[in-house]
């Protein structure tokens, strides 16, 4: 089912999917001839909080999340990027540390651009910085309202937006009439949706009660998303 006229998806999402998108041929082109690829199992580290960027990169297959850690040791889960996003260009543009941690939270192909050769491209191309601006001002807009939920919405509302927006990372990977599956921990969850394990536990189970949504281990099957929409309390 789509979210079309139910729930606000854009402002829960970025776009960077769109930044490497139609670049001129030669842009796209030098990015490429820099860029490499690796394999990364579940739980990986692509960048830590506070270390120098040496380059972008860019999600090939898989899942990423970025998250801050405080001082507790407790990650605060800020964005989940999905296949076709780029990540890690924010420290390199504003010529800062990285403000935050990316992990995979599963088996995933990241490309990876040096800082050099990305700066190079940056500082030659017409249509590059435009584009990285607008998709610094949407995301700007994702992140205040990301954190004006945390800030003012219970819990249940919180998880609700959470499996919403899993779902659409999910379902951007699920073949046509393939049923969507969100597999994540419970743990990474309950980071998303700012609440303890314990939270996440009991108000899925509320969920399942409802008919919202099945779960099979840590593997989460969204039956009634129009009921859950109705539970986040941010349909339209």
């Amino acid at each position: 089912m789509s979210l079309t006229g139910l729930f606000p998806i854009d402002k829960w999402n970025f776009k960077s999917h769109s930044i490497l998108n139609d670049l001129p041929a030669e842009e796209y082109d030098e990015l490429s001839r820099h860029m490499t690829e690796q394999e990364y199992h579940k739980g990986e580290t692509l960048f830590r909080e506070g270390a120098v960027p040496q380059g972008i990169f860019f999600v090939r297959q898989g899942k990423v999340k970025k998250y801050k850690t405080g001082r507790d040791g407790k990650e605060q889960i800020i964005y989940v990027a999905n296949s076709g996003e780029m990540i890690g260009y924010h420290a390199i543009l504003a010529g800062e540390r990285y403000p935050d941690t990316a992990s995979t939270l599963e088996k995933s192909l990241i490309a990876f651009i040096p800082k050099e050769d990305f700066v190079s491209v940056l500082e030659k191309s017409t249509v590059l910085p435009r584009r990285l601006l607008k998709t610094l001002s949407h995301e700007f807009s994702v992140l205040a309202n990301s954190i004006s939920i945390i800030a003012t919405r219970p819990v249940k509302e919180r998880l609700a937006i959470a499996l919403i927006v899993l779902r659409e990372k999910f379902k951007a990977e699920a073949k046509p009439g393939e049923e969507i599956v969100v597999d994540i921990s419970r743990h990474d969850l309950a980071n998303m949706a700012g609440t303890g394990n314990e939270n996440v536990v009991r108000i899925l189970k509320e969920f399942k009660l409802s008919g919202i949504l099945e779960t099979k281990g840590r593997k989460i099957f969204i039956h009634d998303v129009k009921k859950l929409v109705e539970q986040s309390g941010c349909g339209l």
